[in-house]
C-alpha cells in the first residue's frame, strides 16, 4: 500500500524528517514550503544556523540529540560534500551565570557534570590555566559545525534521489497541504515542519510559540576552537560564541537569545558588543589587532522557533480523519537534534501505519550504524 505523505516546511526538521520517511518505499514524499534552501528570510531560521553541536537538553530529555549525534558524525567522517567538518569546542562557566535569574537555555550545556561527556569523545576539564579571564571553569570535546549553505541543499539532493517532490506553496491552514501530494492522491498523512509558523498557521495555531531573535556577525577570519561562554556581563539576553563553518562558511560570532523578539533587522550597537567580546575571548581571531582585525561578511538576524513547553513531536487527527505528525518548536538545538526528532517521525508514521493493517516489519534500520 502507498502511503501518500505532505511534509510541510523545508528547514533543516522538515528536510530530515522527509530524507528518512524517503528510504522506506511504500512512502510517497512531497514537501511543500514557503520558503526554501537558497533562501535568506527572517522567516526561515535554518539558514541563519551556525550550526554545530552543543548539548542544551537535560539528561532525561537528551534523547534527539544522542540519536542526532552519531549521524552527524557519519555523515562528517564519510560525506564530505555534506559540508560538516569536526571542531574542538571549548565551553567556559562562570560560577554567577548558574545563580543568576531567568531562563537560560543552555544552562546544561555548562554544568560541572554534563551527560553529554559520555556521547561526544574527547571530553576532559579544562585546566584552570586553559580557562580564558573572567571565567571560573571549563571544558573541552570534540564536535562538529555545519555550513549551512551546503548542507541544506546537500538534504534537498538526498531527498531528491529518493524520489521527493517539492513544491513552493504558501500554507494558511495545515489541512491545505492534504492536496498538494505530487501523486494527485489526498495525503493520509501530514508532516508539520512549520517551526515558528505554527504560532499562525491554521488548525494548529500553537500559541506558545514565539521567537528567540539570534543576531550573528559573519567574519572571514579563521578561528579554533569553538567558544560558547556561559553569560555576559551586557544583558540576560546577550551569549558569546564562536564557530567555524566547514567548507569556507566563515566564522560565525554571536550572539543573542532574546525570547518575544521579533525585530529582524540587525541592531548596531549588540554587533558592536559581539564583535568585541569575541575578540576579548579570542585574541588571535582578528591576530590581536581587535575589532579593527575582523573581516566582515554580513551581519545576521535570525528567529529560532522557541516553545514554551519544548518541542513537539507527537501525532494529532484532525476532522476524524487526517493524521497529522508534528515535529517544530527546535528553538536554537534544530540541526544537533534534527536526525533524533525526524526518527521519531519515522516511528510515529509507522505506528499509523500498524494501526491501518500495514506490515512495517520489513521496513529496516533508519540509520546504518543503529
Amino acid at each position: 500500500m502507498v502511503n501518500v505523505i505532505v511534509v510541510a516546511g523545508a528547514g533543516v526538521s522538515g528536510l530530515t524528517s522527509a530524507l528518512l520517511l524517503s528510504r522506506s518505499k511504500a512512502n510517497k514524499v512531497t514537501v511543500v514550503a514557503k520558503h526554501m534552501p537558497g533562501d535568506y528570510d527572517i522567516e526561515y531560521a535554518s539558514p541563519w544556523a551556525g550550526a554545530n553541536v552543543l548539548p542544551m537538553a537535560s539528561e532525561e530529555n537528551s534523547r534527539w540529540e544522542r540519536r542526532t549525534w552519531p549521524e552527524l558524525k557519519r555523515l562528517t567522517e564519510e560525506v564530505p560534500e555534506a559540508g560538516i567538518h569536526f571542531q574542538k569546542a571549548r565551553v567556559y562557566r562562570r560560577a554567577k551565570d548558574a545563580e543568576a535569574p531567568g531562563y537560560h537555555l543552555s544552562d546544561y550545556l555548562f554544568s560541572t557534570d554534563p551527560w553529554y561527556k559520555s556521547v561526544l569523545p574527547d571530553f576532559r576539564e579544562l585546566s584552570q590555566d586553559e580557562v580564558i579571564p573572567g571565567h571560573d571553569s571549563g571544558c573541552e570535546f570534540t564536535s562538529v559545525c555545519i555550513n549551512t549553505a551546503v548542507y541544506l541543499p546537500w538534504l534537498v539532493g538526498q531527498c531528491l534521489k529518493n524520489g521527493v517532490v517539492f513544491k513552493r506553496v504558501v500554507l494558511t491552514d495545515i489541512r491545505e497541504a492534504k492536496s498538494l501530494s505530487h501523486t494527485g492522491q489526498p495525503a493520509n498523512i501530514i508532516i508539520n515542519a512549520t517551526a515558528l509558523g505554527s504560532l499562525k498557521l491554521g488548525g494548529v495555531e500553537d500559541t506558545t510559540m514565539t521567537p528567540a531573535r539570534a543576531q550573528t556577525v559573519l567574519v572571514r577570519n579563521e578561528y579554533h576552537p569553538m567558544i560558547a561562554t556561559s553569560g555576559t556581563d551586557d544583558s540576560a539576553t546577550e551569549i558569546t560564541y564562536i564557530m567555524q563553518r566547514a567548507a569556507g562558511g566563515g566564522t560565525i560570532l554571536g550572539g543573542t537569545y532574546d525570547i518575544g523578539n521579533w525585530e529582524s533587522a540587525p541592531d548596531p550597537n549588540i554587533a558592536l558588543r559581539i564583535m568585541k567580546r569575541a575578540v576579548e575571548a579570542a585574541p588571535g581571531l582578528a591576530g590581536g589587532k581587535g575589532i579593527e582585525g575582523l573581516s566582515v561578511i554580513r551581519h545576521g538576524v535570525g528567529l529560532r522557533p522557541w516553545r514554551k513547553d519544548g518541542v513537539r513531536i507527537e501525532e494529532e487527527v484532525l476532522d476524524g480523519s487526517t493524521s497529522i505528525v508534528h515535529n517544530y518548536g527546535h528553538a536554537g538545538w534544530g540541526y544537533q537534534g534534527s536526525y533524533g526528532c525526524a526518527e521519531r517521525v519515522v516511528e510515529l508514521v509507522n505506528e499509523i501505519r500498524k494501526r491501518k493493517g500495514e506490515d512495517v516489519s520489513g521496513e529496516g534500520k533508519v540509520f546504518s550504524w543503529a
